[in-house]
C-alpha cells in the first residue's frame, strides 16, 4: 500500500504571464495530508512496520506530525506526536482526529524533539524526524520521478526550505533521473533563513530564533545533508519577505482556488515577484508544498498584520 498519491502537474497561466516564464506547478498540496510530507514519512513508517516497529513517535506540531499520524492510522499503528507549546489548538485537534496521541512538550521544536527521541528510545518505537532521514529523502525524491515521466526537463525547480527534507529529496530525485544539471532554487523567508546563512558560511549555522510568519520553515538548523548536496549540485538560495510570501498565498488562492501556508507561499513568491533569479530560465517547476496550518481565518488575520 502506497500512502501518497501521484499529484497533478499543471501550468499556471497567471504566474506564467506575470513572470514571463512557463511556470509549471507540482501540486503537492493535493496529497491526502495536504503536503508533500507523506511521501517520505509514509515510506519511513511503512519500512519500519515491515521491520516490526509497533509505535510511531513524531516531533512536529505541523505537517510532519500530521503525516506521521496519518501513516499510523492507515497502517494501524499507535502514534504519539510531540508538539511545542506554540502549536495552534486547531492543529492539535487535526492530529488528534487521526487517532494520534498529542503531548505538548517544550517551548521550541528543538526542545520538543529531544522529548520525542527519548520517548521513542524508551518504548523502542520509530522516531519520525520531520526532515532528517535518508528514507524520508528517498520518498520525497518520487516527486522528481513523477516529473520525469510526465514532462520534459525544466530549466529550474523552485522549492521552499525549512529543515531541508524536501530539498534533499528533490536533489536526490534529480540525480537518479539524470537531471543533474537542473538547478534548484531554494527559498526561505528572511526570518527563517537557516539554509541561506549556512550556505554562505559553508557550514551549519544555528539561528538564534525564528522570526517569520512562515512557521513551517522554522528549523533553526538545516539538515547537514543539505550542505553535502550543495557541494555536488547547483542550489541557488533566495530570500523573500513575509509580506511577499503572504501575498503569494492570496494571489494563489485567487488564481488557483487553493489555500497554502506562507511557507509554501515563499516559493510561489519567486514567480509572482518576477525575482531576478529567474532571468536565465524559461521553464520552471514550482513545488507547491501545501500545508495544513492554513484556513481563511488565519490568512485574513495575517493579512491585517
Amino acid at each position: 500500500m502506497q500512502l501518497h498519491i501521484k499529484t497533478p502537474l499543471i501550468e499556471s497561466p497567471e504566474m506564467s504571464r506575470i513572470s514571463d516564464k512557463k511556470v509549471l506547478l507540482k501540486l503537492e498540496n493535493t496529497q491526502p495530508v495536504g503536503s508533500f510530507k507523506i511521501r517520505g514519512i509514509g515510506l519511513l513508517c511503512q519500512k519500519a512496520v515491515e521491520e516490526g516497529k509497533k509505535h510511531f513517535v513524531s516531533s512536529s506540531g505541523g505537517n510532519a506530525g500530521y503525516a506521521a499520524a496519518y501513516a499510523g492510522k492507515m497502517l494501524n499503528i499507535s502514534t504519539t506526536v510531540f508538539v511545542p507549546t506554540t502549536t495552534p489548538v486547531n492543529t492539535i485537534a487535526k492530529i488528534e482526529q487521526l487517532k494520534a496521541k498529542v503531548l505538548v512538550r517544550g517551548d521550541v521544536w528543538d526542545e520538543t524533539d529531544k522529548f520525542a527521541k527519548d520517548f521513542a528510545q524508551e518504548i523502542n518505537g520509530l522516531y519520525v524526524s520531520p526532515f532528517d532521514h535518508k528514507i524520508i529523502w528517498e520518498g520525497h525524491a518520487t516527486i522528481v520521478d513523477e516529473l520525469a515521466a510526465e514532462t520534459d526537463k525544466p530549466d529550474a525547480i523552485i522549492l521552499s526550505v525549512g529543515g531541508g527534507g524536501l530539498l534533499c529529496g528533490v536533489v536526490e530525485g534529480l540525480h537518479r533521473n539524470n537531471w543533474n544539471d537542473v538547478p534548484v532554487i531554494a527559498v526561505e523567508t528572511e526570518g527563517a533563513a537557516s539554509f541561506y546563512v549556512s550556505q554562505k558560511a559553508r557550514k551549519l549555522v544555528t539561528l538564534d530564533k525564528i522570526d517569520s510568519i512562515a512557521k513551517s520553515l522554522g528549523a533553526k538548523t538545516v539538515s547537514a545533508q543539505t550542505l553535502e548536496w550543495d557541494k555536488k549540485h547547483v542550489i541557488k538560495s533566495v530570500l523573500v519577505t513575509d509580506s511577499q510570501a503572504l501575498g503569494a498565498c492570496i494571489n494563489f488562492a485567487n488564481h488557483h482556488r487553493f489555500l497554502v501556508e506562507p511557507a509554501c507561499g515563499a516559493s510561489l513568491a519567486v514567480a509572482y515577484e518576477k525575482n531576478e533569479i529567474l532571468n536565465d530560465f524559461h521553464t520552471i517547476v514550482v513545488i507547491v508544498c501545501g500545508g495544513i496550518g492554513v484556513d481563511l481565518k488565519s490568512i485574513g488575520k495575517l493579512n491585517c498584520l
